[in-house]
This record gives structure tokens, sequence and C-alpha cells, in this order.
């Protein structure tokens, strides 16, 4: 008897052992699950301040970046770089002063992406995303499409007498009749350097640059701002210009202007404008959010019906105005290659062929 019952306290206290080692194994378990998940919380806590490098309006800025501050706490100061916004990020790379970088077409974020200039982010929203987009290893993203057209002053033009297409810009009875903006937009950049891969691959380089100097002797004034361009078309300085297309609708509807879009035959020039995160920002955790922010349904909803600035996210289209859903026929156009020769295309454009006297500068 004796010996049976020392068998069954050896059994209980073997028990009671294992279970003393099962409740110490999961609580060293419970012990590294809230370690780790308290390290990635702190790893993943929001700076105080953001630094964003952008081409688009301060207005537009304004409200999105006092949606974020709402959001999430964190202060942003934006600083608005024009054409000038990738020498910038690029000059800074060993020493980064800003941690966005927000505008500017998919060429010129392929080659800061090839110089090492960004940080990979991956947004909740990323696979909702179109790959035509976005980088495949979420080195960037496309915020908005930006359709670049022509538009004629119909109290100047009828529609019989202006152009059909790109290419009827350089026929002499469009001589002093067109006005741009100059190479400090972001937006006529791409224009340009696209017209030049466009004509070179359905033609020759030859042909591409023909294009340029007829386009360039019809031009009468180059504009640095926007809004003067504008209203030099709406004075009837001129009959057809070039610009995004939310600017004409915008002007057009707004400020009652008599502007008539051209649906080109070989199609709108379609810009992706984008946004990445710079490499070694001083503020990451909260660049990461910005893009997460920025991307999102809610707040490309917002900017397409406040801006008329078309969602690259396909689900942001239910919510914006109709116009965007309808859509223009796009110009087939090689982004890689346009990226891979943007630079020098853009150094000749302004060396060779932009009559100096004709740039009209801003007060």
């Amino acid at each position: 008897m004796k010996k049976k019952l020392v068998s069954l306290f050896l059994v209980g206290a073997m028990v009671l052992s294992l279970a003393a080692c099962g409740s110490s194994s999961d609580e060293k378990e419970e012990t590294n699950e809230a370690t780790e998940s308290t390290e990635t919380e702190e790893n993943t806590e929001l700076e105080d301040t953001l630094v964003v490098y952008s081409t688009h309006s301060e207005d537009m800025l304004e409200v999105i970046c006092d949606g974020f501050t709402e959001e999430t706490g964190v202060e942003v100061e934006f600083i608005n770089l024009k054409g000038e916004l990738a020498d910038r990020v690029r000059s800074e790379k060993d020493n980064p002063q800003a941690d966005i970088m927000f505008g500017g077409d998919t060429a010129t974020y392929m080659l800061l992406q090839s110089e090492g200039c960004y940080e990979p982010t991956q947004p909740e929203w990323a696979g909702d995303l179109g790959d035509a987009y976005k980088d495949a290893d979420g080195y960037w993203y496309g915020t908005y499409k930006t359709p670049v057209v022509m538009f004629y002053n119909t109290d100047k033009m009828t529609a019989e007498d202006a152009p059909k297409d790109w290419s009827n810009l350089v026929e002499e009875k469009y001589a002093g009749q067109i006005i741009t903006r100059d190479s400090l937009s972001s937006s006529m950049r791409s224009t340009v350097a696209a017209l030049v891969s466009y004509y070179t691959a359905n033609d020759s380089e030859e042909a591409a640059w023909d294009f340029v100097k007829g386009l360039s002797a019809n031009t009468k004034n180059y504009y640095n701002s926007g809004s003067m361009m504008f209203q030099a078309i709406g004075k009837g300085e001129a009959s057809v210009g070039i610009a995004v297309l939310d600017n004409i609708i915008d002007n057009r509807d707004n400020n009652d202007m008599p502007l008539e879009i051209i649906d080109a035959e070989s199609g709108a020039i379609t810009i992706t404008d984008c946004i990445a995160a710079i490499k070694n920002a001083p503020h990451p955790n909260a660049a990461a959010k910005f893009i997460e922010y920025v991307g999102s349904k809610e707040c490309e909803e917002l900017i397409a019906n406040e801006f008329n600035r078309m969602p690259a996210l396909d689900a942001a289209l239910e919510g914006a105005p109709e116009w965007m859903q309808d859509g223009l026929k796009e110009m087939d156009l090689d982004w890689s290659d346009i990226s891979a020769h943007q630079s020098e295309w853009l150094e000749k454009w302004e060396t060779d062929y932009i009559d100096a006297d004709s740039v009209v500068a801003s007060e």
C-alpha cells in the first residue's frame, strides 16, 4: 500500500512539474510576444514632424497636409519646388532634408529610383493600384492621372480651324498663336519629353526634333505661371494653349473662360503624378504614414472633388466628378524610354529651342 501511495505521489509530482514547465513556457511565449509587439509599436511610432518637397499647388497641399495632421497629429512643412524638385532631392541624397517627394512624372521617379533616392513603403491600398501606376517593389506610387491636352479660345478660333492633333501645331497657320508653360513647369517638361519619345518611336529622332523646332517657332510666349498663361489666352493674346486638363476645366467652369478641350487623335499625354519616401529621411515612419494617407480612397476622392485631380486609384473614381470617369484617349508612351533620355532631351529643348525673349516671368 505504501508503494502505491509513493507511486501516486511521484505521478502527481511529475504532472505538477510538467504543468509548471508548460506554464513557464507559455509565460515566456506571452512575454516574448508582448516584447515583440512593444518593439514593433516603438519602431512605428510617428515622429512629430514631416517635410514634403512637392510640385503641387499650395492650396492643394494645405488641404492634404491639414487633413494628415488632423488624423495623426504630425505637423507638416511643405516646400513647392516646381521643376526643381528632382534636382533638389538628388542634390540632398547624402544628407536628406525632406521626407517625401510628391509630384512629378513616372519617368522622373524611375530615374531617381535607379540612383537610390527612395525608401520602399507598403501602403494598404498598394494591391488595389494598377501595375502601370506603381513600382513593383514599392519605391514609388502614382497618386493622380494628369492628362496634358491642347485647348483653344472659342472667341478666337472655330472648332474647324483648331488643331486636331499634336502634329498640327507646327503648321504655318498657327504661327504666333500658341502659348505654353516654360521649362520650370514639371508638366511641360514631361510633355516635351513625351512628344520627343513619341515621334522618335513612330518616325525618327530627327523627325521628333523637327517637330520641337516647329512648335517652338509657332510659340508666342512661355509662361512660368499657370495663371498668367490662362489670363493671356483668356484675353485673346493667343488662340491655342497646352495645359493639364484640370486647370483648363477649372478656368472654363469657375472663371468663365471661353475654352474648348481638344481630344487629340494621337491621344492626351497622360502623366502619372507620383509620391515616394526619400531614403534615409529624418522622419521615416511619418513618411510611410503620409503615403498611406495621400493614396487612400478617401483622400483621393477629396482631392478629385476640390481640385479636379483624377485619382490613380480606381476605387476613388466612384466618388469623383463625372467627367473623370469618361476619360480621354491616351497617347501610347514608353515611360521607361522617357526616363532614360529625359534629362538630355530637356537640356536640348531649353538650350537650342526656347527663345529666351519669349519667356514671360511673373513679377
